[in-house]
């Protein structure tokens, strides 16, 4: 995807987003960061056109994203949103049965292709053994991992997450970002996710776009990351250390 200097405003007084351009590079983890009310989810919501941006353009596949039918684009770019309103006795499987819209004519029987869409689904987020289960019936992270289930069936090549560890304890997020990190190396998924966590946008991501105000400060490789401009956007000042897994801030203090 290419943003092309695109200015965003909720209320037509402040740009949320202002004149950004960025490349989101595909097949890559891609995670947005910055502190609160810097842009993040709207970019991010301008990438799915849950936003329109008053100046500039979205490309995918060197096409306008607007030009797209709603059909269409829901093929290429599935989002899973930071808080999802969950129907009431629902199973799994059908939650996730709701991905396969985009493909549902009246004139065409999908059913096989819809079939095995929703195997997958269930398998690679694991909770195939848990398909006829009620999803009240479920904890947090597992709830979050049946919205990617039902992303994942779409079978779009861009996944967008706003915020998926938000509300969840340690286990829960990790386990999430590790299925996040599989998803991207096993079947090649374009991920774009917005994280408030420093340390798991490090070790989790491959390009980081690091906003203030509306605007980008840095992007490119987590080792863009410098106690600078962490100071700058932040107002905090970290040290960096390293372990087995790599680099990881800790904070020092403001």
């Amino acid at each position: 995807m290419q943003v092309s200097n695109i200015t965003v405003s909720h209320d037509g007084k402040i740009n949320h987003v202002d004149n950004v351009s960025t490349i989101i590079p595909r097949g890559k983890i891609t995670t947005i960061i910055g502190p609160n009310g810097c842009g993040k989810s709207t970019l991010l919501g301008t990438l799915s056109r849950e936003n329109k941006p008053q100046q500039g353009q979205v490309y995918l596949e060197e096409q306008d994203i607007v030009q797209y039918k709603p059909k269409e684009f829901a093929k290429k770019l599935a989002i899973v949103y930071q808080q999802n309103q969950t129907p009431k006795d629902i199973t799994i499987e059908k939650l996730v049965s709701f991905g396969r819209l985009p493909y549902q004519s009246m004139f065409t029987n999908t059913q096989d292709a819809d079939n095995e869409a929703i195997n997958w689904a269930l398998e690679s987020t694991n909770l195939l053994e848990k398909r006829y289960t009620d999803l009240e019936a479920l904890s947090g992270g597992e709830r979050q991992r049946v919205w990617i289930a039902m992303a994942l069936a779409q079978k779009a090549e861009i996944l967008c997450l706003d915020e998926p560890t938000t509300y969840l304890d340690m286990y829960y997020q990790l386990e999430l970002l590790a299925l996040i990190q599989k998803l991207n190396q096993t079947y090649g998924l374009t991920i774009v996710m917005v994280l408030h966590d420093i340390n798991q946008a490090i070790r989790y991501s491959d390009h980081l776009i690091m906003m203030k105000q509306g605007k980008i400060v840095a992007e490119g490789a987590p080792s863009l990351l410098t106690a600078k401009n962490i100071k700058e956007v932040y107002d905090v000042n970290v040290a960096f250390k390293h372990d087995e897994l790599g680099a990881y801030i800790v904070p020092l203090g403001v």
